[in-house]
């Protein structure tokens, strides 16, 4: 009967170490997939590239990124929203995904940037560029302004899609300036970025990492720069506050969410991890040679980020007339 009693009393405790067993080792015991909402070759990817390889190592499984362009973001993230809370499916946010996007599709937008996901931390702020093709008969954004005011239409932009945050700034610079310049929007930056280069197309405005190998072999001629201040990488660039346009001040960001419901215990460990790979000194080297100051935050400081940047973009949305049909 002791026996028995002993057995009857150790069975919720047996049962809960084979539920354990089943579900799987300590959180990761398989590879993470880390979508990335743009195509690849752009600064997104670039940045989730590296962030994969050395959050991997600490994770001790590997940081798969899979690209899912469209949309300007918007379908990468609508994938990791539906995606099971397990940790396992991880989405790389930026201003377009969780700014530009919920003020340009409104309603339309297929996940809610808010609810739909876990944030779990900032990685890197990186400021953009404003760039035109050498084609372009302008030495500065004075000039490319006087062409654009005499041809309305001529010149065109090329975006990572529409609502995308490279489209939100054009237009908001255009509204500004009292210009018109012609959309020509696309599936990744990555595409965007070789039809300007090839002289399709006359402008973008990209993220740093991604412009400067452009820049330095001359391919492309920036005008200026989103950010508080100059860039090392360019000096000689003025920034949009210096030009004037003191309201196209706010840079990038790239940041890793979760599904919502993701739990807490495992949204720990994905920043705790992330945030040591930061440290790593090939992680900074790599940050560093692109242009991007890693920024690593809190999960509720990465949110309050994220709110600041939908309130932005609504105001922006609202004043240049941003909407996606």
């Amino acid at each position: 009967m002791s026996r028995r009693r002993a057995l009857v009393a150790a069975l919720p405790a047996l049962v809960l170490a084979a539920g354990a067993q089943a579900q799987g080792g300590p959180y990761p015991d398989r590879p993470i997939k880390l979508v990335v909402p743009f195509s690849s070759g752009g600064s997104t990817d670039l940045a989730a590239r590296v962030i994969a390889e050395y959050a991997g190592r600490e994770l001790r499984q590997p940081v798969i990124v899979d690209n899912r362009a469209g949309a300007g973001g918007s379908l990468g993230m609508e994938i990791v929203a539906r995606s099971a809370p397990d940790g396992y499916t991880l989405g790389m946010a930026t201003m377009s995904t969780h700014g530009s996007n919920p003020a340009a599709y409104g309603s339309k937008l297929k996940y809610d940037a808010l609810r739909d996901f876990v944030p779990i931390t900032n990685v890197a702020s990186v400021p953009t560029v404003f760039m035109i093709n050498p084609g372009v008969p302008a030495k500065s954004m004075q000039e490319l302004i006087a062409l654009a005011k005499a041809k309305p239409g001529k010149y065109s932009f090329a975006t990572p899609g529409t609502g995308s945050l490279g489209h939100a700034n054009m237009e908001y610079f255009q509204n500004l300036a009292g210009i018109q310049l012609l959309h020509i929007p696309y599936k990744g930056a990555g595409a965007a970025l070789t039809d300007v280069l090839s002289g399709q197309v006359d402008i973008i405005s990209d993220n740093l990492p991604s412009a400067l190998p452009q820049i330095r072999s001359g391919k492309l001629r920036p005008l200026a720069l989103n950010g508080e201040k100059r860039s090392p990488q360019l000096p000689d660039v003025p920034t949009f506050g210096e030009l004037g346009f003191k309201e196209i001040s706010a840079g990038s960001w790239f940041g890793i969410v979760a599904p919502a419901g993701t739990s807490p215990a495992i949204v720990a460990r994905l920043n705790q991890a992330i945030h040591k790979a930061m440290l790593q000194p090939e992680f900074l080297k790599k940050m560093d040679e692109a242009g991007a100051t890693p920024t690593p935050t809190t999960p509720e400081q990465f949110g309050e980020q994220i709110r600041l940047a939908i309130g932005r973009y609504a105001h922006v949305a609202k004043i240049a007339r941003i909407a996606v049909d």
